[in-house]
């Protein structure tokens, strides 16, 4: 019943956009924290973004910060990533998850998952 759909990813050059999207349904998305992973082939998946139900505190990684938004619109049941600057360490699946009540950047705390995006940035 829960679905998140991940979509949006592509294949672009160092410094070009994308837009990521999830749409969401089956459970109360308002009462979720939502967040975007991503996993590099032979790494482990790591938090990239996370933001709470009423996205008042993003959650940004290092690597990241200055170049990703996050953004949720919670009547479209949807949340976003706007991906500016690209780079080849940026290379990855995408995932989208929700966590519920409490936003948390441990991927292993988020209960629901969507199937991935992949996102390839080439040099």
């Amino acid at each position: 019943d829960v679905q998140l759909q991940a979509s949006g990813g592509g294949s672009v050059q160092v410094g070009g956009s994308l837009k990521l999207s999830c749409t969401t349904s089956g459970f109360a998305f308002d009462d979720y924290a939502v967040g975007w992973f991503r996993q590099a082939p032979g790494k482990e998946r790591e938090a990239v973004s996370c933001t709470s139900s009423t996205n008042s505190s993003p959650y940004y990684a290092d690597s990241v910060k200055g170049r990703f938004t996050i953004s949720r619109d919670n009547a479209k049941n949807a949340v976003y990533l706007s991906m500016h600057n690209l780079k080849p360490g940026d290379t990855a699946v995408y995932y989208c998850a929700a966590a519920h009540r409490i936003m948390v950047v441990d991927p292993s705390m988020y209960q629901y998952w969507g199937q991935g995006t992949l996102v390839t940035v080439s040099s």
